[in-house]
């Protein structure tokens, strides 16, 4: 194993002190202001990247993040594992009692919300290719595909902080956009993971090799894994020591899923987000375990990974506002009339399902994230990437107010 020299060691455990104190510091900023966290960490990475200190003073920041080195390809690994630890978390918000016991409520919530913001994030970029970037006639598809796909997709535990924040997490407009929003969640990951594969990232194995393992992995793991790890929990809460015990095992398995599904071809990510509703669903694994996982993983590594964010690209150089427009009017538009519509048809007012739509608009992280994976697979450019980011914080910002307000007036 190689050896770090001295100053690269001092180097990496400064990057980690600046990054984590700059953004606890904007955190709670956002906090004052009542905004979510993540907003504070991903300007704290705007502050620290290319976009400010890289134009105040590019000595500093090539001195303090230096690229290559072994510093970045250090740094890179430690985002990547925080990027697959913010998944595990999202499944553990997944609870497939609610959502069994919701279903029926859900299904049209969940499908048009699915289908409607696919169908519109699908065909603006495939029949105006050029207009996001897309040169080569090749990824035309596949771009379209994923920018469906980003459109569909809910940020989960942003959906259910804003419903806890407005008290209405325990109510039946509650649950069902929690539920809808889980279904969506998970299918969504799915339909992401098969255009993964499409790139053409998966090594040796064939495509439909790969689709077929994501599958059977996906339904062993919500079947006869959750039932082996619901019997096996109790033993390790009494034998091992708590909550060391729970803390390492489900982060083992965590990173043993990632393993598992970067090996097939599809997305670490993916493997963790399974086994994290694996898990999250067993009644063994307590609302304080989650919590302790959720604080460990909150507040250590995702502000290492949403600082990074502001590392990879300058925002001011590639950023297009009328582009950035679109793709937040494509997202609004899919997740009102589909999830409205959807919810309408539930048995609710127009009133509550407008409020139910605004909650499942909330992105956050998921969109963040898969806009990450999107750019490092060369899918998308940096402009591309810099619109998906300011539309899931504007999304984010704009859901818990527009809910309250509808809600108030129904």
């Amino acid at each position: 194993m190689g050896r770090l020299l001295h100053s690269d060691v001092a180097l990496l455990l400064l990057q980690l002190s600046v990054m984590l104190v700059v953004a606890r510091a904007l955190a709670e900023v956002s906090r004052k202001f009542r905004l979510p966290a993540v907003i504070g960490e991903i300007v704290a990475g705007i502050l620290l990247g290319p976009t400010i200190l890289g134009m105040i003073n590019p000595d500093w920041f090539h001195s303090l993040f230096p690229v290559p080195s072994v510093n970045a390809t250090i740094l890179s690994g430690l985002v990547q594992a925080a990027m697959v630890m913010l998944l595990f978390i999202a499944g553990l918000e997944v609870d497939l009692h609610i959502v069994w016991q919701q279903r029926r409520q859900a299904l049209s919530t969940s499908l048009l919300g699915l289908v409607i913001p696919f169908f519109i994030g699908f065909i603006f970029p495939y029949r105006f290719p050029e207009f996001f970037g897309i040169a080569d006639s090749g990824q035309r598809m596949v771009f379209a595909l994923f920018m469906g796909t980003a459109m569909s997709i809910s940020a989960l535990p942003v959906i259910v902080r804003i419903l806890m924040d407005l008290n209405i997490f325990k109510t039946r407009i509650g649950l069902l956009v929690v539920t809808s929003a889980m279904i969506d969640d998970v299918v969504g990951w799915i339909i992401f993971s098969v255009i993964l594969s499409l790139i053409g990232k998966q090594g040796d194995i064939s495509v439909g090799y790969t689709i077929g393992l994501t599958i059977t992995f996906t339904a062993v793991m919500l079947t006869f894994g959750r039932g082996v790890l619901n019997r096996a929990l109790p033993w390790i809460n009494n034998r091992l020591a708590w909550p060391g015990g729970i803390l390492s095992l489900s982060l083992s398995l965590c990173f043993l899923a990632a393993a598992f599904t970067e090996y097939i071809g599809i997305h670490a990510i993916f493997g963790a987000f399974i086994i994290g509703v694996t898990l999250g669903d067993s009644e063994h694994f307590s609302e304080r375990a989650k919590e302790i996982v959720h604080q460990f993983i909150n507040n250590i590594f995702a502000p290492l990974f949403f600082v990074s964010i502001g590392l990879r690209v300058n925002f001011i150089e590639n950023f297009d506002l009328l582009l950035t427009l679109i793709v937040i009017f494509i997202a609004f538009a899919g997740k009102i009339i589909g999830c409205g519509i959807g919810t309408r048809i539930g048995g609710f007012s127009w009133q509550e399902s407008l409020a139910a739509a605004c909650g499942m608009n909330a992105r956050g992280a998921m969109e963040i994230i898969l806009g990450i994976v999107a750019l490092e697979s060369g899918l998308i450019n940096e402009k591309v990437f810099v619109s998906l980011v300011i539309m899931a914080l504007v999304t984010s910002i704009t859901s818990g107010p527009l809910m309250k307000r509808l809600l108030r007036k129904a």
